[in-house]
């Protein structure tokens, strides 16, 4: 299990003003046209979004494609921001970038995903940030690397930025699935538990990619205490000149602010406090259980991978582990259980057991004992 990291961050409330809901970040994939810009600035402003956000050097995979409006967005965008009363963000990728949004005054800024999976992209962007003040939020890079996610919030923190928030965008991965990025809401629960006083967004538009699914996967984030969402909003989403299909219409995110359902850490409730209590403390007692059943299962793997080295016999058996497989799903089916839950659960254990036998094929003598001994101290 990885260490928790120490970070000094200001807390989300004293840069973003605030405090007793999720920040609302809204506004166009893209900066077109001023006019654009103004009239997203000025329907949002109807609803309770605290930043407008917007890109003005847009990062696209072909250069055919709309890169957006460049340096003159960023007075379309303070404008529309002083306007309407909205605080404004945009995307940054290289120093450059930094230096003109601290001159036009622009609120706060994010690192995309693409610049956080390069190192040397984001130790820019910190060496330009380094002696400011302006809140950054820090993507997740494309592919599931929580090192690089993390590399990147810590590069910008050692900058000085104290103002720092994490945005999850979701990942590629190359599976077909519904949405446009796998959540890979494990990631995001492991970046909290590693850096605790983070505050995290999510991005639905790019977990989505679908306006019909942008609604759902904001309730899951609110469902798991995320701190504010990160939404793509435009004034005609149908003609958006890039990402139309994942864009929603002011109006529309409005109709989700007021659907989302935004749970709290605790309650009050004394009767409700006492029974999850006494659920925790049967989680509690299952869980010993379990772990006590796993070394037990762990000792015999490591009887049978002795028994395998003695007889010059392969650790990996397909059909044992095919003949496993089919009786622990049938098994897990018959009590209810998810199909995916118990293999990923198996997948693990077979993982760790080949490991184990692979320890014990590789010693001499007492070294095959030490090498177990090292594993259990891992």
């Amino acid at each position: 299990m990885r260490n928790v990291i120490e970070l000094e961050i200001t807390p989300l409330a004293n840069w973003s003003g605030v405090d007793d809901r999720p920040l609302v970040v809204a506004g166009p994939c893209s900066a077109e046209t001023e006019a654009q810009v103004l009239q997203t600035a000025a329907e949002l402003a109807r609803y309770p979004v605290d930043y407008l956000r917007a890109g003005v050097w847009k990062a696209r995979t072909r250069p055919s494609s709309f890169d957006g409006a460049g340096d003159e967005a960023l007075q379309w965008l303070k404008r529309a921001g002083t306007e309407h009363n909205l605080k404004t963000t945009t995307e940054v990728a290289n120093a450059r970038h930094v230096e003109l949004a601290l001159r036009h005054e622009i609120d706060a800024i994010w690192i995309g995903a693409r610049t956080t999976a390069n190192p040397f992209s984001v130790q820019e962007l910190a060496d330009a940030l380094r002696g400011t003040d302006i809140p950054v939020m820090v993507k997740n890079p494309i592919n599931p690397d929580l090192a690089l996610w993390i590399g990147a919030i810590e590069r910008v923190h050692k900058a000085g930025v104290r103002s720092l928030a994490a945005i999850h965008r979701g990942f590629a991965t190359g599976d077909e699935t519904r949405f446009r990025n796998r959540p890979m809401w494990d990631l995001v629960i492991e970046l909290r538990r590693m850096i605790t006083n983070i505050p995290i967004l999510n991005d639905p538009s790019h977990v989505a990619g679908r306006r019909d699914l942008v609604y759902g996967v904001s309730q899951r984030a609110m469902d798991l205490g995320l701190d504010g969402l990160i939404i793509e909003a435009h004034a005609d989403p149908e003609n958006a000149w890039s990402d139309a299909d994942q864009q929603i219409t002011p109006h529309r995110l409005g109709e989700i602010l007021a659907r989302l359902k935004v749970r709290r850490t605790s309650s009050d409730n004394a009767q409700f406090n006492a029974s999850l209590e006494e659920l925790r403390h049967d989680i509690d007692r299952i869980d010993a259980e379990i772990l006590e059943v796993l070394s037990e299962r762990m000792r015999i793997v490591e009887q049978i991978g002795e028994s395998k080295r003695a007889n010059n016999v392969t650790t990996l058996q397909v059909d044992r582990w095919k003949a496993i497989l089919e009786d622990r799903m049938e098994r897990a089916r018959a009590l209810g259980l998810d199909h995916e839950y118990i293999k990923a659960i198996y997948d693990v254990i077979h993982e760790e057991s080949n490991r184990l036998q692979s320890a014990i094929m590789s010693g001499q003598n007492g070294e095959a004992a030490a090498l177990r001994d090292a594993m259990r101290r891992e």
